[in-house]
């Protein structure tokens, strides 16, 4: 969830809102699936979707960005508790993607023009560009991944 408004102008309920979906579901979600999967002993991956925003700052998106750090952190502390558990714990950070929900945003053509001056490969990501690392990062191709970003940004956040 992102709601764009000047840190002046960001309200509580912006706050509460985006932090409840984008951090607050996520890590609750997880702790639910790492207890099932601990009381059954099973292996695996759990897969955060975060944002390169948790990766930069970027204006009107202080609460936005603010969530995506965190899940970074919450990535890399719950990697730690779940290890011996055999259970790793990832995420997915990819730039703007052509979705219904970027569209509300990419449809202003000087915010499309801003976005991809920033991603060095020049254009925005498609759904096919995320699945496959969402794919990598659920196989044993990625056993030794945990605590990881894997930014899928086409260079926003190389420089």
């Amino acid at each position: 969830m992102n709601r764009t408004n000047p840190f002046l102008d960001v309200t509580q309920a912006d706050f509460d809102d985006i932090m409840g979906l984008n951090l607050r579901a996520s890590f609750f979600v997880a702790q639910i699936v790492a207890r099932r999967m601990v009381e059954q002993g099973v292996s695996g991956s759990i897969i955060n979707m975060s944002s390169q925003m948790g990766h930069v700052g970027a204006a009107t998106r202080s609460v936005y960005c603010a969530s995506k750090w965190a899940m970074e952190g919450m990535t890399k502390a719950t990697a730690i508790d779940l290890a011996p558990y055999k259970i790793r714990v990832n995420t997915v950070c990819p730039t703007f993607v052509e979705t219904p929900l970027a569209q509300n945003f990419l449809k202003n053509e000087a915010f499309r023009a801003e976005v991809l001056s920033k991603i060095k490969l020049g254009r925005i990501g498609h759904v096919d560009d995320i699945t496959g690392a969402v794919v990598f990062l659920a196989s044993d191709a990625s056993s030794l991944m945990t605590g990881s970003s894997m930014i899928i940004d086409g260079g926003w956040t190389a420089d």
